[in-house]
């Protein structure tokens, strides 16, 4: 979570402080509907969702709620975010909240069977299972949310290093590693490899596997050339698939997997690199689409619960970009400005950047008054624009 439990929502923006943070919180609401109860929708593939402590505090059966009904129905409400969930329905004024209705939409099932809680639903995180923030942490650590779960873990209780790298973009927890025992074998061939810790005059180090694999590879090659240095302990040691493997170009990150007819599980290379069984993964752009689907492995993923892997589009950035799109317009803009000439460009890229600066300023003082931002008040501030604009000269275009 990197702080973005708090940073990710419209109704907790204490943090935003440029342009690049405003995007990123609102990415994750934009593809939630502020003012409609989700609930109509059914099992929402994937939504940003709240809990309200105040109706469901611990100890109570825990409950979650969609944007709308975390803006309306619970305004006033201890509200905390639970950043975005996957096939979730909005559990507003259902049995878990007793005599408590939902404004928006009162005529709920008292039950949603097929949603999922985890300890986050009662402001518990990872597997110390404490509190975010966490004021008796004097830790500076960040958070990661693991894709299978979706619980939250401090990096340093992963069981391993965090990789970091503009490549990867899922992680995966060592429990639902195991739960989802096959992912190891594509572990060892896909994903990142682990970096682990040796010691060394009293000192930790951080050292990447594959480099060490590959370091001896060349004293190998070296030893087989007649060059100095010394022997050679892995001469039958096979190179291929280790960090050649994870370092791709751009195309073959994009380009969609060849076709086969067999499973591509059972095709992976034996004599590839060992990885052990522990430990946090990450995995790089495009994982999902190297899996396999053959009816014996869609069997396997439906039986470990996580049959949600074969689908791309259940990631969180996919989620968020679709966010982007339908929130700030981008697409639409874009291709609004190249039909303009020169001049015209300039000037809509002004009051583009204009109306910019004055979302971030009302979104901010929001944010310091902790208050949460309704329709109304976005009403009222494009009401207030559009009556500042009537007052400038030239104002009309």
């Amino acid at each position: 979570m990197s702080d973005d439990i708090e940073d990710t929502a419209i109704v907790s923006l204490r943090d935003i402080t440029d342009e690049d943070e405003l995007r990123e919180a609102l990415s994750v609401l934009g593809g939630s509907d502020p003012e409609h109860c989700s609930y109509t929708k059914g099992y929402v593939k994937r939504q940003a969702v709240f809990a309200c402590s105040t109706c469901t505090p611990t100890g109570v059966d825990p409950g979650g709620l969609c944007l709308a009904c975390a803006n309306i129905c619970h305004d006033g409400h201890d509200i905390f975010e639970l950043y975005t969930k996957r096939q979730f329905r909005c559990d507003c004024g259902n049995d878990k909240f007793g005599d408590f209705n939902c404004q928006l939409n009162p005529t709920k099932d008292g039950v949603n069977l097929k949603n999922k809680y985890n300890h986050n639903f009662c402001g518990k995180y990872c597997s110390c299972d404490r509190p975010y923030p966490d004021a008796d942490d004097q830790v500076d650590d960040e958070m990661i949310q693991c894709i299978i779960c979706e619980d939250w873990y401090h990096t340093r209780h992963l069981g391993c290093a965090v990789v970091d790298s503009e490549e990867l973009q899922e992680m995966v927890c060592e429990a639902c590693m195991n739960t989802a025992p096959f992912l190891w074998s594509y572990a060892a061939h896909i994903a990142a490899a682990p970096v682990i810790k040796v010691g060394h005059s009293g000192e930790e180090l951080e050292v990447n596997v594959d480099e060490l694999e590959n370091q001896e590879d060349r004293k190998c090659e070296a030893f087989r050339n007649g060059g100095e240095g010394s022997s050679c302990q892995t001469l039958d040691k096979q190179p291929e698939n280790r960090s050649a493997a994870f370092k791709r170009t751009h195309q073959e990150m994009t380009d969609s997997p060849v076709k086969t007819h067999g499973c591509r599980l059972k095709e992976l290379p034996t004599g590839g690199p060992h990885r052990a069984r522990e430990g946090a993964v990450f995995w790089p752009y495009n994982w999902r689409s190297k899996l396999c689907t053959c009816v014996s492995c869609k069997r396997a993923y439906v039986k470990a619960e996580v049959q949600f892997l074969l689908d791309e589009s259940d990631t969180v950035l996919a989620y968020e970009n679709s966010g982007r799109a339908q929130l700030l317009g981008e697409d639409r803009l874009m291709s609004f400005l190249s039909s303009l000439d020169h001049v015209q460009q300039l000037e809509m890229i002004y009051h583009y950047n204009d109306l910019k600066t004055e979302l971030t300023t009302f979104l901010q003082q929001h944010a310091v008054e902790d208050k949460v931002v309704t329709a109304e008040d976005i009403e009222q501030f494009f009401e207030g624009l559009q009556s500042r604009k009537r007052g400038r000269p030239n104002a009309g275009y």
